[in-house]
């Protein structure tokens, strides 16, 4: 009978142990980060866990300035002294532009202009500054303007042209007083051999991209530009 006893004892001791097994088991499997994640499901398919992080952003580079020296000419179609040129040509352009007087000859207002400007250009030009309804008004007011300018951006470049924003401006004594104006051109040069030509102006916010056609004369034989000249 002892024997027996014992016998039950070593079978029940066994069966408690393989009973805490399980429980520890089951214990692990239900907690969380208990070893799911990544583990296989019967098809042989890998499952990820919800709410898994993403890769991170990678790092982008700054920009920043070189201490090597940059010269922006070097990636321009033109030299500096080129462009000077360019720019001091159409400031002086638009500053003569903006200097007439009501007892000028008008022939001589127009010379003064085509001596800056193309062939094809002047013509449209002229029309308009020496228009005798311009011509008229101005003389009715007794119209005297100086004019002077300065170039503020260039606008666009290529290798046998330039597009410069020019302020200009216009101190004027008429009739009616003194005043002073201020209007931004569009002026487009263009190269003639070794020199400048003007081949265009316009208002500066009318989009103009330095066209090599210049603007065209309306049905009322105005044209695009805004200036008071002649």
């Amino acid at each position: 009978m002892a024997e027996l006893g014992n016998r039950r004892g070593v079978v029940f001791a066994v069966l408690v142990a393989l009973l805490a097994a399980v429980g520890v088991y089951l214990t692990m499997e239900s907690a969380p980060g208990g070893g799911t994640e990544g583990r296989a499901d019967p098809t042989g398919v890998t499952r990820t866990v919800a709410g898994a992080q993403e890769s991170a952003e990678p790092a982008r580079p700054a920009a920043t300035a070189s201490d090597a020296p940059f010269d922006v000419y070097s990636y321009l179609p033109m030299t500096r002294q080129e462009l000077a040129a360019a720019a001091d040509y159409a400031r002086r352009f638009t500053a003569e532009y903006g200097t007439f007087g009501h007892d000028e000859d008008p022939a001589v207002y127009g010379d003064r202009l085509r001596g800056y400007t193309t062939a094809e250009f002047s013509g449209v030009l002229l029309r308009t500054v020496t228009s005798p309804g311009t011509i008229e008004a101005n003389k009715a007011d007794q119209i005297v303007s100086v004019g002077t300018a300065r170039v503020k951006e260039i606008r666009q470049i290529d290798s046998a042209s330039v597009v410069f924003v020019v302020v200009g401006t216009q101190n004027v004594t008429s009739r009616s007083g003194a005043e002073q104006r201020t209007a931004e051109y569009a002026v487009t040069l263009i190269q003639a051999g070794a020199e400048w030509r003007v081949h265009d102006l316009q208002p500066a916010d009318s989009g103009q991209e330095g066209d090599d056609q210049p603007f065209e004369t309306g049905e009322t034989g105005e044209t695009g530009e805004t200036g008071e000249g002649g």
